[in-house]
């Protein structure tokens, strides 16, 4: 608080970028001062980090992290603890119950490093995580102008007022019901396995397409780190399995999909979280051991 630092007038316009900051003439400076640490408190409590309103390593790591484009503050939350949240309305698709909505891939805007056949398959996997949850089922069509959801790949500006930012930085953003805009960046190295792709910047298209689908139905973003709905998602990294939170706050819009069961999802979870403390164990045993070995050879 009070520091002057180059570069925090870059801070600043990231801020504002996602709803943090009021938009101004863009004359900001590189001050520390009482509004950017009210900002840097909220940003942290959105986001689930330590709330310090400092700009600490935990902070600094999420904001230079790829992520959505769509804001974390044009929504409300309607818990006080962390939670899922929704678009400012709380808008939904007003369909008759079970509904089925359709999508459609533009023909101009698209990538040619993966297969049409691929990209189809990723996207219908991830539609199928969300319809297997809740009443709402997803049709491909060929007419991209009559689908509900129009999805392409587009370099940035591209006509909405959401201009994309080239490599990593800002990923896809979408648009809240009844919108149907779904648009993903084409600079991005997007994969489909990591096995074959190499590039430290990749991402994994799967992953996006599940969040952004989230956005299509309705839901804002969370500050479950572990949850899809989570606005960040760093490159090589695959995390597009719903986790309890995406599936309380889509339910709550749409309801229950009749077959869906929250034991398994749980057990799922469970497993998980079991396998990370193992493996955090481990970790540990492994320090102590060589902390050990090296008090025994100083010893001897």
């Amino acid at each position: 608080m009070g520091s002057h630092v180059s570069g925090m007038s870059e801070l600043k316009k990231y801020f504002t970028r996602f709803g943090y900051l009021p938009i101004s003439d863009n004359n900001f400076t590189d001050s520390f001062d009482s509004q950017f640490e009210s900002a840097v408190v909220l940003y942290q409590t959105k986001l689930g980090l330590p709330v310090t309103g400092k700009l600490d390593s935990d902070t600094i790591t999420t904001i230079m992290s790829p992520r959505c484009g769509v804001s974390d503050t044009t929504t409300h939350n309607i818990h006080a603890t962390k939670h899922y949240s929704y678009f400012s309305g709380k808008p939904r698709w007003a369909r008759i119950t079970p509904m089925t909505l359709t999508y459609a891939f533009s023909r101009t805007n698209m990538i040619d490093y993966i297969s049409f056949p691929d990209i189809k398959v990723v996207f219908k996997r991830a539609f199928s995580r969300w319809s297997s949850v809740i009443p709402v089922n997803f049709r491909e069509i060929d007419e991209y102008a009559s689908a509900d959801i129009r999805i392409g790949f587009y370099h940035g500006d591209h006509g909405d007022g959401e201009a994309f930012d080239g490599v990593l930085g800002v990923l896809a953003h979408s648009f809240s019901p009844e919108n149907g805009r779904f648009h993903l960046d084409a600079a991005e190295t997007w994969a489909v396995d990591f096995k074959t792709v190499k590039s430290r910047a990749a991402v994994d298209l799967e992953s996006v397409a599940t969040h952004e689908i989230g956005h299509v139905l309705g839901l804002a973003h969370t500050s479950v780190k572990e949850a899809v709905m989570y606005p960040s998602l760093s490159p090589r990294t695959k995390k597009a399995d719903l986790k309890i939170d995406d599936v309380q706050g889509v339910q709550a819009l749409y309801g229950s999909n009749p077959n869906f069961k929250y034991s398994s999802l749980l057990e799922s979870e469970n497993s998980s979280n079991h396998a990370i403390a193992l493996n955090s164990r481990s970790s540990m045993w492994t320090i102590y051991l060589l902390v050990l070995v090296f008090i025994l050879f100083l010893i001897t």
